[in-house]
Protein backbone atom coordinates (compact mmCIF):
# COMPACT_ATOMS: atom_id res chain seq x y z
CA UNK A 1 0.00 0.00 0.00
CA UNK A 2 1.48 3.35 -1.04
CA UNK A 3 1.93 5.65 1.95
CA UNK A 4 2.93 9.25 2.54
CA UNK A 5 3.79 11.41 5.54
CA UNK A 6 2.77 15.06 5.85
CA UNK A 7 5.03 16.85 8.30
CA UNK A 8 8.41 15.30 9.03
CA UNK A 9 9.31 16.86 12.34
CA UNK A 10 10.40 14.67 15.24
CA UNK A 11 7.39 12.34 15.12
CA UNK A 12 6.77 12.44 11.37
CA UNK A 13 10.31 11.18 10.75
CA UNK A 14 9.58 8.12 12.89
CA UNK A 15 6.37 7.46 10.93
CA UNK A 16 8.36 7.67 7.69
CA UNK A 17 10.97 5.23 8.98
CA UNK A 18 8.33 2.69 10.06
CA UNK A 19 6.42 2.88 6.76
CA UNK A 20 9.73 2.20 5.00
CA UNK A 21 10.43 -0.79 7.27
CA UNK A 22 7.05 -2.50 6.98
CA UNK A 23 6.37 -4.90 4.12
CA UNK A 24 2.71 -3.87 4.12
CA UNK A 25 3.57 -0.33 2.98
CA UNK A 26 5.66 1.44 0.39
CA UNK A 27 6.69 4.94 1.43
CA UNK A 28 6.30 6.95 -1.77
CA UNK A 29 6.59 10.52 -0.52
CA UNK A 30 6.87 12.96 2.36
CA UNK A 31 5.66 16.55 2.48
CA UNK A 32 7.30 19.33 4.46
CA UNK A 33 8.17 22.97 3.74
CA UNK A 34 11.82 22.07 4.31
CA UNK A 35 13.72 19.22 2.68
CA UNK A 36 14.06 16.54 5.38
CA UNK A 37 17.36 15.10 4.14
CA UNK A 38 17.97 11.80 2.42
CA UNK A 39 18.23 9.86 5.68
CA UNK A 40 14.55 10.62 6.38
CA UNK A 41 13.24 10.14 2.83
CA UNK A 42 14.05 6.40 2.74
CA UNK A 43 14.12 6.49 -1.05
CA UNK A 44 10.80 8.32 -1.38
CA UNK A 45 10.02 11.65 -3.00
CA UNK A 46 9.88 15.03 -1.24
CA UNK A 47 7.11 17.52 -1.98
CA UNK A 48 6.38 21.00 -0.64
CA UNK A 49 2.64 20.67 -1.20
CA UNK A 50 0.77 17.65 0.20
CA UNK A 51 -1.58 17.61 -2.81
CA UNK A 52 1.38 16.41 -4.91
CA UNK A 53 1.24 13.10 -3.03
CA UNK A 54 -1.91 12.23 -4.98
CA UNK A 55 0.11 12.18 -8.19
CA UNK A 56 2.38 9.60 -6.52
CA UNK A 57 -0.65 7.32 -6.04
CA UNK A 58 -0.72 7.61 -2.26
CA UNK A 59 -3.41 5.43 -0.62
CA UNK A 60 -2.71 6.14 3.07
CA UNK A 61 -1.11 9.06 4.89
CA UNK A 62 0.12 10.06 8.31
CA UNK A 63 -0.68 13.68 9.17
CA UNK A 64 1.91 15.02 11.61
CA UNK A 65 1.47 18.73 11.02
CA UNK A 66 0.72 21.36 13.69
CA UNK A 67 -2.69 20.65 15.19
CA UNK A 68 -4.26 23.78 13.70
CA UNK A 69 -3.72 22.26 10.23
CA UNK A 70 -5.11 18.79 10.97
CA UNK A 71 -8.65 19.45 9.81
CA UNK A 72 -7.72 21.11 6.52
CA UNK A 73 -5.13 18.49 5.55
CA UNK A 74 -7.16 15.45 6.66
CA UNK A 75 -10.32 16.75 5.01
CA UNK A 76 -8.46 17.10 1.71
CA UNK A 77 -7.22 13.50 1.75
CA UNK A 78 -10.42 11.97 3.08
CA UNK A 79 -12.36 13.73 0.32
CA UNK A 80 -10.04 11.94 -2.14
CA UNK A 81 -10.67 8.57 -0.45
CA UNK A 82 -7.20 8.41 1.11
CA UNK A 83 -6.95 6.68 4.51
CA UNK A 84 -5.67 8.97 7.28
CA UNK A 85 -3.71 8.43 10.48
CA UNK A 86 -3.74 11.79 12.28
CA UNK A 87 -1.36 12.50 15.12
CA UNK A 88 -3.18 13.53 18.29
CA UNK A 89 -5.22 15.53 18.92
CA UNK A 90 -7.53 14.90 15.96
CA UNK A 91 -8.35 18.62 15.65
CA UNK A 92 -8.68 21.81 17.69
CA UNK A 93 -12.49 21.95 17.90
CA UNK A 94 -15.29 19.43 18.22
CA UNK A 95 -16.88 20.75 15.02
CA UNK A 96 -13.69 19.98 13.08
CA UNK A 97 -13.36 16.53 14.67
CA UNK A 98 -16.96 15.57 13.93
CA UNK A 99 -16.62 16.82 10.36
CA UNK A 100 -13.63 14.51 9.82
CA UNK A 101 -15.57 11.53 11.21
CA UNK A 102 -18.51 12.29 8.92
CA UNK A 103 -16.27 12.73 5.87
CA UNK A 104 -14.37 9.50 6.54
CA UNK A 105 -17.60 7.52 6.92
CA UNK A 106 -19.14 9.06 3.80
CA UNK A 107 -16.04 8.45 1.68
CA UNK A 108 -15.40 5.03 3.27
CA UNK A 109 -11.82 6.08 4.01
CA UNK A 110 -10.33 4.70 7.22
CA UNK A 111 -9.63 7.31 9.89
CA UNK A 112 -7.45 6.73 12.93
CA UNK A 113 -5.87 9.04 15.50
CA UNK A 114 -2.40 8.49 16.96
CA UNK A 115 -3.25 7.77 20.59
CA UNK A 116 -0.04 5.80 20.94
CA UNK A 117 -0.44 4.60 24.53
CA UNK A 118 -3.28 2.36 23.38
CA UNK A 119 -0.56 0.38 21.59
CA UNK A 120 1.91 0.29 24.45
CA UNK A 121 2.12 -3.42 25.21
CA UNK A 122 2.31 -2.74 28.95
CA UNK A 123 -1.08 -1.05 28.72
CA UNK A 124 -2.68 -3.81 26.68
CA UNK A 125 -1.54 -6.31 29.34
CA UNK A 126 -2.59 -4.12 32.29
CA UNK A 127 -5.97 -3.50 30.64
CA UNK A 128 -6.79 -7.20 31.00
CA UNK A 129 -6.19 -7.01 34.76
CA UNK A 130 -8.18 -3.89 35.64
CA UNK A 131 -11.89 -4.00 36.49
CA UNK A 132 -14.15 -1.23 37.82
CA UNK A 133 -11.46 1.32 38.83
CA UNK A 134 -12.34 3.65 41.71
CA UNK A 135 -9.34 6.00 41.71
CA UNK A 136 -6.79 6.74 39.00
CA UNK A 137 -3.73 8.96 39.23
CA UNK A 138 -1.62 9.85 36.17
CA UNK A 139 1.56 11.86 35.72
CA UNK A 140 2.93 12.78 32.29
CA UNK A 141 5.95 15.07 32.52
CA UNK A 142 8.63 16.05 30.05
CA UNK A 143 11.08 18.79 29.05
CA UNK A 144 10.11 21.75 26.91
CA UNK A 145 9.47 20.28 23.44
CA UNK A 146 9.74 23.26 21.02
CA UNK A 147 6.85 21.66 19.14
CA UNK A 148 3.06 21.40 19.51
CA UNK A 149 3.07 24.85 21.06
CA UNK A 150 -0.09 25.80 19.16
CA UNK A 151 -2.09 23.91 21.80
CA UNK A 152 -2.00 23.66 25.59
CA UNK A 153 -0.28 20.85 27.48
CA UNK A 154 -3.78 19.40 27.98
CA UNK A 155 -4.21 18.79 24.24
CA UNK A 156 -0.52 18.05 23.72
CA UNK A 157 0.25 15.55 26.50
CA UNK A 158 -2.62 15.05 28.94
CA UNK A 159 -4.92 13.89 26.14
CA UNK A 160 -3.08 10.53 26.10
CA UNK A 161 -4.05 9.91 29.72
CA UNK A 162 -7.59 11.15 29.16
CA UNK A 163 -8.01 8.58 26.39
CA UNK A 164 -6.63 5.80 28.61
CA UNK A 165 -8.79 6.80 31.57
CA UNK A 166 -11.96 6.96 29.47
CA UNK A 167 -11.13 3.48 28.16
CA UNK A 168 -10.52 2.08 31.65
CA UNK A 169 -13.54 3.63 33.37
CA UNK A 170 -16.13 3.26 30.60
CA UNK A 171 -18.49 5.67 32.33
CA UNK A 172 -19.97 9.12 31.80
CA UNK A 173 -18.12 12.14 33.15
CA UNK A 174 -20.05 13.96 35.89
CA UNK A 175 -17.76 16.96 36.39
CA UNK A 176 -14.36 18.33 35.45
CA UNK A 177 -11.98 20.71 37.24
CA UNK A 178 -8.85 22.09 35.63
CA UNK A 179 -6.01 24.31 36.84
CA UNK A 180 -2.87 25.31 35.00
CA UNK A 181 -0.11 27.82 34.42
CA UNK A 182 1.20 29.56 31.30
CA UNK A 183 4.90 29.37 32.14
CA UNK A 184 6.82 29.66 28.86
CA UNK A 185 4.11 30.04 26.20
CA UNK A 186 0.72 31.69 25.84
CA UNK A 187 -0.92 28.29 26.48
CA UNK A 188 -0.98 26.26 29.69
CA UNK A 189 2.39 24.47 30.01
CA UNK A 190 1.59 22.64 33.24
CA UNK A 191 -1.90 21.53 34.21
CA UNK A 192 -3.82 19.38 36.63
CA UNK A 193 -7.30 17.97 36.10
CA UNK A 194 -9.70 16.21 38.43
CA UNK A 195 -12.45 14.19 36.78
CA UNK A 196 -15.48 12.79 38.60
CA UNK A 197 -17.38 9.98 36.87
CA UNK A 198 -21.06 9.26 37.48
CA UNK A 199 -20.29 5.80 38.83
CA UNK A 200 -18.02 7.24 41.53
CA UNK A 201 -14.56 6.86 40.04
CA UNK A 202 -12.24 9.86 40.42
CA UNK A 203 -9.20 10.55 38.22
CA UNK A 204 -6.44 13.00 39.07
CA UNK A 205 -4.14 13.85 36.16
CA UNK A 206 -1.03 16.04 35.96
CA UNK A 207 0.76 16.97 32.76
CA UNK A 208 3.79 19.21 32.28
CA UNK A 209 5.99 20.12 29.31
CA UNK A 210 8.40 22.18 31.44
CA UNK A 211 9.79 19.46 33.68
CA UNK A 212 13.38 18.24 33.86
CA UNK A 213 12.06 14.86 34.90
CA UNK A 214 10.46 12.56 32.34
CA UNK A 215 7.55 10.51 33.61
CA UNK A 216 4.62 8.62 32.03
CA UNK A 217 2.97 6.73 34.86
CA UNK A 218 -0.57 5.77 35.79
CA UNK A 219 -1.77 4.15 39.00
CA UNK A 220 -5.17 2.44 39.14
CA UNK A 221 -6.92 1.40 42.38
CA UNK A 222 -9.76 -1.13 42.23
CA UNK A 223 -11.34 -3.81 44.44
CA UNK A 224 -8.40 -4.39 46.85
CA UNK A 225 -5.99 -4.16 43.92
CA UNK A 226 -3.54 -1.52 42.75
CA UNK A 227 -1.79 -1.45 39.37
CA UNK A 228 1.18 0.82 38.72
CA UNK A 229 1.81 1.19 35.01
CA UNK A 230 4.94 2.84 33.61
CA UNK A 231 4.39 3.66 29.92
CA UNK A 232 8.00 4.77 29.41
CA UNK A 233 9.64 1.74 31.00
CA UNK A 234 6.97 -0.70 29.73
CA UNK A 235 6.55 -2.22 33.19
CA UNK A 236 3.61 -3.24 35.39
CA UNK A 237 3.63 -3.55 39.18
CA UNK A 238 0.56 -5.27 40.62
CA UNK A 239 -0.39 -5.09 44.30
CA UNK A 240 -3.15 -7.18 45.88
CA UNK A 241 -4.52 -7.46 49.39
CA UNK A 242 -4.22 -11.09 50.48
CA UNK A 243 -4.37 -13.28 53.57
CA UNK A 244 -0.74 -12.50 54.40
CA UNK A 245 -0.78 -8.78 53.71
CA UNK A 246 0.00 -6.97 50.48
CA UNK A 247 1.21 -9.20 47.67
CA UNK A 248 3.37 -7.60 44.97
CA UNK A 249 4.13 -8.82 41.47
CA UNK A 250 6.42 -7.18 38.92
CA UNK A 251 5.32 -8.17 35.42
CA UNK A 252 7.94 -8.10 32.69
CA UNK A 253 6.69 -6.96 29.31
CA UNK A 254 8.44 -7.88 26.08
CA UNK A 255 9.25 -4.57 24.40
CA UNK A 256 7.55 -3.81 21.08
CA UNK A 257 7.66 -0.37 19.49
CA UNK A 258 4.21 1.14 20.18
CA UNK A 259 4.21 3.30 17.06
CA UNK A 260 4.96 0.30 14.87
CA UNK A 261 2.06 -1.55 16.51
CA UNK A 262 -0.13 1.50 15.88
CA UNK A 263 0.75 1.67 12.18
CA UNK A 264 0.18 -2.07 11.81
CA UNK A 265 -3.28 -1.52 13.33
CA UNK A 266 -3.81 1.28 10.82
CA UNK A 267 -3.10 -1.18 8.00
CA UNK A 268 -5.43 -3.78 9.55
CA UNK A 269 -8.19 -1.16 9.75
CA UNK A 270 -7.73 -0.21 6.11
CA UNK A 271 -7.82 -3.79 4.87
CA UNK A 272 -10.69 -4.94 7.13
CA UNK A 273 -13.90 -6.06 5.46
CA UNK A 274 -15.80 -3.27 7.20
CA UNK A 275 -14.53 0.11 8.38
CA UNK A 276 -14.44 0.39 12.16
CA UNK A 277 -14.17 3.98 13.40
CA UNK A 278 -14.26 3.12 17.12
CA UNK A 279 -10.75 4.35 17.89
CA UNK A 280 -11.37 7.59 15.99
CA UNK A 281 -14.58 8.11 17.97
CA UNK A 282 -12.65 7.41 21.20
CA UNK A 283 -10.14 10.09 20.18
CA UNK A 284 -13.00 12.56 19.64
CA UNK A 285 -14.29 11.77 23.14
CA UNK A 286 -10.82 12.43 24.56
CA UNK A 287 -10.70 15.74 22.67
CA UNK A 288 -14.09 16.73 24.07
CA UNK A 289 -12.87 16.08 27.62
CA UNK A 290 -9.57 17.91 26.98
CA UNK A 291 -11.43 20.96 25.67
CA UNK A 292 -13.67 20.99 28.76
CA UNK A 293 -10.58 20.92 30.98
CA UNK A 294 -9.01 23.74 28.96
CA UNK A 295 -12.25 25.70 29.28
CA UNK A 296 -12.38 25.27 33.06
CA UNK A 297 -8.68 26.10 33.30
CA UNK A 298 -9.19 29.34 31.34
CA UNK A 299 -12.21 30.26 33.48
CA UNK A 300 -10.20 29.88 36.69
CA UNK A 301 -7.35 31.97 35.28
CA UNK A 302 -9.81 34.72 34.44
CA UNK A 303 -11.22 34.60 37.97
CA UNK A 304 -7.71 34.93 39.41
CA UNK A 305 -7.01 37.97 37.23
CA UNK A 306 -10.38 39.54 38.06
CA UNK A 307 -11.25 38.58 41.65
CA UNK A 308 -14.66 39.54 42.96
CA UNK A 309 -14.32 42.53 45.30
Amino acid sequence: MKAGVIGVGKLGKIHARIYAELDAFELVGVTDPRHPGQEHLHGSAWTRDCSELLALGVEAVTIATPTVNHHEVAKFFLDHGVHCLIEKPIAVTMAEAEDLLETASRKQAFLMVGMIERFNKAYTEARKMITAPMFIESHRLGPFPNRSLDVSVVLDLMIHDLDIILDLVGDEVASVEGVGVKALTDKADIANARIHFKGGCIANITASRISEEQMRRTRVFFNHNYISLDFAEHTIKAFKSGDHGIEKRVIAIEMEEPLKREICHFHAGITAERRDYTLAKNAVMALDLALKIDEDLAKRQTQLRNPVQ
